[in-house]
């Protein structure tokens, strides 16, 4: 029998940049984050095509059982007072989960379920998180550097962002040079 041995794409952990596989990359700039950042004014203010994020996903299948696999890459900023965060959303099929591991720079992963309890865990190389099902992610970056995070999720999970319409039901905030949490009332 010969059996042949295939190479697989590759991640390079220290800065999360793939090779050896087909890869599809899409950026968000802030022109697509309406309604995502409280400030309107300094939101309006950046030029529309700044990149906040960029995720490069490796071409996968997207059949029933297959697993996507990204890396996303937040750029450091802020937006008033809020710092740069990706848009956040829940699984279209609540029950998948999702892991991410953090590979460079540093921030926060917001996670909130379905009945707006949130709760924040620190990101940073080597970080390892387990979002369950029914729960709503988003990260965040709070430091000075990219923040990258290696990202594993079932294909069929899908996206649902207008759940979020609202909005989470805290914001990350720059306050005297640290990291504050706010908590949103949405009544």
């Amino acid at each position: 029998m010969n059996i042949s041995i295939i190479q697989p794409p590759q991640v390079a952990w220290a800065s999360g940049l793939f090779s050896g596989g087909p890869l599809i990359r899409k950026s968000t700039c802030i022109g697509n984050l309406a309604n995502v950042f409280a400030d309107e004014q300094a939101w309006q203010a950046y030029p529309p095509h700044e990149v906040v994020y960029e995720v490069d996903m490796l071409d996968s299948a997207s059949t029933e059982g297959a697993l996507y696999t990204g890396v996303t890459h937040l750029n450091p900023g802020k937006v008033g007072d809020e710092y740069f965060m990706t848009r956040g959303h829940f699984h279209a099929r609540r029950e998948q989960g999702e892991v991410y591991c953090g590979l460079r720079g540093t921030g926060l992963l917001l996670l909130q379920d379905e009945q707006g309890a949130a709760r924040l865990e620190h990101v940073f190389p080597g970080s390892v998180h387990i979002i369950p099902g029914f729960t709503a992610h988003r990260l965040i970056n709070t430091g000075s550097d990219i923040l990258s995070a290696l990202a594993v999720w079932p294909s069929a999970a899908g996206h649902d962002y207008a759940a979020l319409a609202q909005g989470f039901s805290v914001r990350v905030v720059e306050e005297g040079g640290e990291a504050r949490v706010k908590e949103i009332n949405h009544d």
